[in-house]
């Protein structure tokens, strides 16, 4: 039997800031693997396990594989929930950019785009959510309102223009 050897590094305790509503949003999700998903695959695998021979039953293998999966989402964000910041207090509104704030750019085109800089833990590309880790945040953060920017990307070097800042959602 060989050592099976990660892909990329386990970084479930490495500390980090997040949003209060990132942080709800992962104990929901352990809530719910914990009291809804983990039980309801429990208990197919207890039933095809009734069924008699477990090596050619289908149902009771890929149970196992889903609970063990299951059990390692849980283990996972365990360890990150015990090592993140909750930032509690809103950005500071003192004209720059910072971790919580929602930023609109201009690129050299004149298209506008507009992301909010959250923790690694809970960037979503759908929301306009960015890591504050992300080469695009990092060339942000502390940056003004009117304030080109420069983010140094593999495909390619690309400016923006801070076009807006807000510290609560836009309307």
């Amino acid at each position: 039997m060989g050592t099976r050897t990660r892909t990329r590094p386990d970084e479930s305790r490495k500390p980090g800031k997040i949003t209060q509503e990132g942080y709800r949003t992962l104990q929901e999700e352990a809530s719910r693997l914990w009291s809804v998903e983990r039980p309801r695959v429990a208990e197919g695998v207890a039933n095809a396990a009734a069924e008699g021979d477990r090596s050619e039953n289908a149902e009771y293998v890929y149970g196992k594989i889903k609970l063990a999966g299951i059990d390692r989402k849980l283990k996972f964000l365990g360890n990150r929930l015990d090592v993140l910041t909750v930032v509690t207090e809103p950005p500071p509104d003192d004209g720059r950019v910072n971790f919580g704030c929602w930023v609109d750019l201009e690129d050299e085109e004149g298209a506008t785009s507009r992301y909010r800089i959250v923790g690694a833990d809970e960037s979503s590309i759908e929301r306009g959510y960015i890591s504050v880790d992300s080469p695009v945040a990092i060339a942000l953060m502390g940056r003004r309102l009117d304030d080109e920017v420069l983010v140094r990307r593999p495909k390619g070097d690309a400016y923006y223009t801070i076009v807006g800042i807000f510290v609560a959602a836009p309307g």
